[in-house]
């Protein structure tokens, strides 16, 4: 069966990005360095489809190449419906009827393979509060970000994981939990 996963950088004391992310900024002071192992570490063939939010499409139109790294369907959380935006080996279909409604259209969408939550912290934080993620993958660099945006603030505390896999690398260990129901 598919799994839902989310695949995230983070700094050693918990930021997905640093101070002053925003517009223009969207990993924040120092929250680059966050996604400098990300090249070699991707495995792009998991996923059948993704679900990311408007914030998160909005800024990496701006760095993504052309054709972007997706090459599978892009469901992205908003409140303002829009038309679907296709770029090359990419259709970034926009959903306002929440985050149920763009995972089930990212599953049927994904032809068994899996989902993957891309993000912002804020989507990630929704899917784990509403029960809809199976693993969570932490991609901790050894860097300290000092502030910023923080993935597990607002998290139900209640939210139980397992340690799936780690995996020691020279800049970056990966971590792999499993979501205890």
């Amino acid at each position: 069966m598919d799994k839902v996963f989310a695949s995230l950088g983070m700094s050693l004391d918990g930021f997905l990005a640093g101070p002053h992310a925003g517009p223009g900024n969207p990993f924040g002071d120092g929250g680059a360095r966050l996604r400098e192992w990300l090249v070699a570490a991707e495995d792009p063939a998991r996923a059948g489809a993704y679900v990311m939010g408007r914030r998160t499409l909005d800024e990496g139109e701006r760095l993504w190449s052309d054709p972007p790294p997706f090459r599978a369907p892009v469901f992205v959380l908003t409140t303002s419906a829009r038309d679907a935006l296709v770029r090359e080996g990419t259709v970034f279909t926009y959903v306002t009827e929440g985050v149920h409604a763009a995972l089930d259209r990212a599953r049927a969408a994904a032809g068994g393979r899996d989902v993957r939550i891309s993000g912002g912290a804020h989507t990630v934080r929704q899917y784990l509060n509403a029960g809809l993620v199976d693993e969570l993958e932490l991609h901790l660099v050894p860097v300290l970000l000092g502030s910023g945006v923080r993935l597990l603030d607002g998290v139900d505390p209640a939210l139980r994981l397992a340690k799936a896999r780690a995996v020691d690398a020279p800049d970056v260990t990966h971590l792999r939990y499993r979501i205890v129901r």
